[in-house]
């Protein structure tokens, strides 16, 4: 423990805390290319006790020669243990009631469970023509039940065509290991397997009051040792997964200091 302990003293000193941030990651098997993002914010945190965060997430995939890449069919985002999450007294939206709607109309049936917002970026292939382009908005929802916490991203888009899609992420905790919580869905087939997803940019975080305390939806600790100011992490792991099985894999590094 000493040793590590001392190991761990080194990497803080020699890190320069005030400045660092989480770096986009990219990782490439063949001429398929993944890249994650991500923040924590705010990066000073206490050491002994959680605190209100937001976390930014951003995802995409291409090919190295510019030809469409493959259709994403799962997306998992694990969170470093030192992050929480609480859903309790927070209203809930179920993925039923968010079909085929636009971006104002889900915020007027669902505002109440809103804990997140982004957008997304796709392109649609039809046969012998140029890729159309294709984006939008995306909205996050509280979308917990008697099974389990869980969130449901809504996304709307208006370019090429008004269309909306509902994606519901299932949320699981990790009994042991670095990684705490795993945020999971699986991606929907678009325009007939003719549209792909290529990237996906979520800001997710609220702070609300249920009986007469202050809770959040995420938040975080430092987890520096007694005695240092800061510490590095390993902020996220982000899994992606495409129709034959094959799986791309980035892990974000990042910082905090304690306040």
């Amino acid at each position: 423990m000493r040793r590590l302990l001392i190991a761990i003293a080194v990497a803080v000193c020699c890190l320069p805390i005030a400045g660092a941030v989480a770096q986009r990651q990219i990782v490439q098997e063949g001429n398929v290319r993944v890249s994650f993002d991500g923040r924590l914010a705010p990066r000073a945190l206490p050491r002994e006790r959680p605190a209100p965060v937001t976390v930014h997430l951003d995802g995409s995939v291409a090919t190295v020669d510019g030809i469409r890449p493959p259709q994403w069919r799962e997306i998992s985002v694990a969170v470093n243990r030192a992050g929480r999450l609480s859903v309790v007294g927070l209203p809930a939206c179920p993925a039923t009631v968010l079909q085929q709607t636009s971006t104002e109309t889900a915020l007027d049936l669902c505002r109440s469970a809103l804990v997140g917002h982004g957008r997304f970026a796709a392109s649609v292939d039809f046969p012998g023509s140029p890729l159309i382009p294709a984006k939008g908005k995306v909205l996050v929802f509280n979308s917990s039940d008697r099974e389990g916490p869980g969130m449901v991203l809504h996304l709307y888009g208006t370019t090429p065509a008004r269309a909306a899609f509902v994606l519901p992420f299932e949320i699981a905790r990790q009994p042991k290991g670095q990684f705490g919580t795993v945020f999971s869905a699986k991606i929907p087939t678009l325009a007939s397997d003719l549209g792909y997803v290529t990237e996906i940019e979520l800001t997710i975080g609220r702070k609300y009051r249920y009986a007469g305390k202050q809770r959040s939806f995420l938040s975080a600790s430092c987890p520096a040792p007694a005695g240092f100011s800061g510490a590095p992490y390993q902020l996220a792991k982000a899994t992606f997964t495409f129709p034959e099985g094959e799986q791309l894999t980035s892990r974000l590094p990042s910082d905090c200091k304690v306040r």
